[in-house]
């Protein structure tokens, strides 16, 4: 396991502010207990800040399927109509990531970069469903052949307050690469072909780059 690179300040900059308060609460004559308390609490905060920015080292289960690209669980499934890119009806899957869950992203298949489009918005709960439309959002269509394209949108949470992604237009990229990250509560969208057979259902539990989540048909 390592840390993102987009941690690291943050990291950095997490370490100093709890080292000045934890100390400030070592030396100054404050009863044990209450010393005890705080500098627990703000241990706990250093440690899911490292916590957050983890990179697992987890093999990318190949094959011919199209894989999630976020840790979480399944919180939409149905078919929309998709009015950004495709302007047709597609079937949504959308993948919930909590404050716990890695925040990294990966390509579910490879394919070539088509489109890439990053929105300012609102930071309504990633739960919502009109965080999809409303919230800052980044967008980027990958396509493996014509008519097996997905749109992938990383949308940002109520605590997200930053989008990080590295897709270019016509860049060839493989399953398991690297997409980019959401710092904080967010959600991952995906927008399929309809008559893609999911292999996923709502509440279900999927780890990126290992969870098989539909089949194009």
């Amino acid at each position: 396991m390592r840390f993102h690179n987009e941690g690291y300040k943050i990291i950095r900059n997490s370490f100093l502010i709890n080292g000045i308060i934890i100390a400030f609460f070592v030396l100054f004559p404050i009863p044990v207990a209450i010393k005890v308390f705080f500098i627990a609490i703000f241990g706990i905060i250093f440690s899911w800040t490292l916590f957050f920015f983890r990179v697992p080292n987890r093999e990318t289960n190949r094959g011919n399927h199209i894989l999630s690209s976020a840790d979480g669980v399944v919180v939409a499934l149905e078919e929309v109509f998709e009015p950004e890119y495709f302007k047709e009806k597609r079937l949504q899957i959308s993948v919930f990531m909590s404050g716990f869950d890695v925040h990294v992203n990966w390509y579910p298949f490879d394919g070539t970069i088509r489109y890439t489009k990053y929105h300012e918005g609102k930071y309504l709960l990633a739960r919502h469903p009109k965080s999809s439309e409303q919230n800052e959002r980044s967008s980027i269509v990958l396509e493996r052949e014509k008519g097996k394209d997905v749109l992938i949108r990383q949308v940002a949470g109520i605590m997200a307050r930053r989008i990080v992604f590295y897709s270019k237009v016509n860049q060839q990229v493989k399953q398991g690469e690297e997409i980019g990250m959401i710092r904080f509560g967010s959600r991952v969208d995906f927008f399929l072909p309809v008559g893609t057979k999911p292999a996923v259902k709502i509440g279900q539990k999927v780890k990126a780059k290992r969870t098989v989540m539909a089949y194009f048909s």
